[in-house]
């Protein structure tokens, strides 16, 4: 991938915002322009595309350039973006794995001055030449590895996404298998800064990162839409006390906010389902939080491994709430009789998979009935019957 300027006259430029036929006939009948290729006009109309909802502010300036779409796809969205910048603190920033420059962009509204980092000569180039367009001119761009960059100055904040290595197979992976390695260089990189964030996959196992990491105060899990995006971690210098989980899910209108200290071991409480029944969105399910839940709420536990919550009075609640309507022993026969043909189906701690359950009982998607397949104690199957209730938060 080269930065093609040509690319930013003025008539490629419309071509690529106007063209609206498929890819595959702009692939057949060639590019228009001699010194800007079929590939290098394919991958500005896909990349754009891809813009549109991800980055509104990039889709909506004149004159921006796109990367290859593998490269917008791992960049993160406006609204994470918004997010992240709104934890940093100081005055000067280094992000050290700049890519597209999405955070480094939304960090430098919250900075005085703002290092882009970047080893990938071309990506960095893309950055510096958007950063401009976008009147972002606090940021300097640095086409260089962002671990020997940092070596020459001292910052308020350092900001690094480290990547799995290609190498890396299977769904469990470890922060020593990222590039850069930040448990390695962990001593040198909290040494020339006052604040450390450290970006990670929702993948990464929170408890496997807290033992590959020290000094690390709050553990940000971030959800947009009730998707898990990604896992922000905190570290200071000295700090050696309790380390804080903060859950977001970010929604259209509102934010379902909950947090907690790792350290700290809960008691459940557990009953049979109620007239409320409660599920925890994805950022707290993807955080373990699921002992504290019942304390904090005044909610029980449908059971030790049943992520559901139940009460006979109406809470606010970071999730979604549902009034019960029928509680049914988990049977076919039972099922029948209820004659549903549509509905939303969860299951949670339960044998069968939603795909198999509908199958099985001829249950399509959607409608207004919300079904949940799940256990409670001691170990019994039931089928909960519900209807969803506004959202509280």
């Amino acid at each position: 991938m080269t930065f093609n300027k040509n690319i930013l006259n003025s008539k490629v430029q419309e071509f690529i915002k106007n063209f609206n036929k498929s890819i595959s006939t702009l692939a057949f009948s060639g590019s228009p322009f001699e010194k800007v290729t079929v590939q290098e006009l394919i991958q500005q109309i896909e990349s754009r595309r891809k813009a549109e909802k991800k980055l509104a502010t990039w889709f909506e300036t004149e004159g921006i350039y796109y990367p290859k779409k593998l490269n917008l796809e791992q960049t993160s969205s406006e609204v994470t973006a918004q997010y992240k910048a709104s934890l940093i603190e100081g005055k000067t920033l280094a992000d050290l794995t700049g890519g597209f420059g999405v955070d480094s962009y939304y960090f430098s509204k919250q900075m005085k001055s703002v290092t882009h980092f970047e080893i990938n000569e071309s990506l960095s180039e893309i950055a510096e030449h958007n950063f401009k367009q976008l009147e972002a001119t606090n940021i300097r761009c640095a086409n260089k590895d962002g671990l020997k960059g940092i070596q020459e100055n001292r910052y308020d904040t350092l900001y690094v996404d480290p990547s799995r290595r290609h190498e890396t197979k299977g769904k469990v992976f470890f922060l020593a298998d990222c590039e850069p390695n930040i448990p390695k260089h962990l001593s040198e990189l909290l040494n020339v800064c006052n604040l450390l964030m450290v970006k990670t996959a929702p993948m990464l196992d929170i408890s496997a990162g807290m033992e590959e990491l020290s000094h690390v105060f709050q553990i940000h899990i971030v959800a947009v839409n009730n998707e898990v995006k990604e896992l922000l971690w905190l570290l200071k210098k000295d700090y050696e006390g309790k380390t804080e989980i903060i859950t977001k899910n970010c929604k259209k209108h509102s934010t379902e906010t909950y947090s907690f200290n790792y350290e700290e071991i809960a008691e459940p409480f557990y009953d049979d389902p109620k007239r409320f029944i409660y599920e925890p969105n994805a950022a707290i399910l993807k955080s373990g939080a699921f002992n504290s839940l019942s304390e904090d709420f005044k909610l029980k536990k449908l059971h030790k491994n049943t992520h559901l919550y139940t009460s006979e009075a109406l809470r606010d609640f970071p999730g979604r709430r549902f009034m019960t309507e029928k509680i049914l022993p988990y049977s076919k026969k039972e099922l029948k009789k209820e004659e549903i043909k549509k509905a939303n189906i969860t299951t949670r701690n339960f044998q069968e998979s939603v795909s198999a359950i509908r199958k099985k009982f001829n249950i399509k998607d959607g409608g207004d009935v919300y079904l949940f397949f799940t256990t409670i104690n001691p170990s019994k199957k039931v089928v909960l019957i519900c209807s969803k209730i506004k959202d509280s938060i």
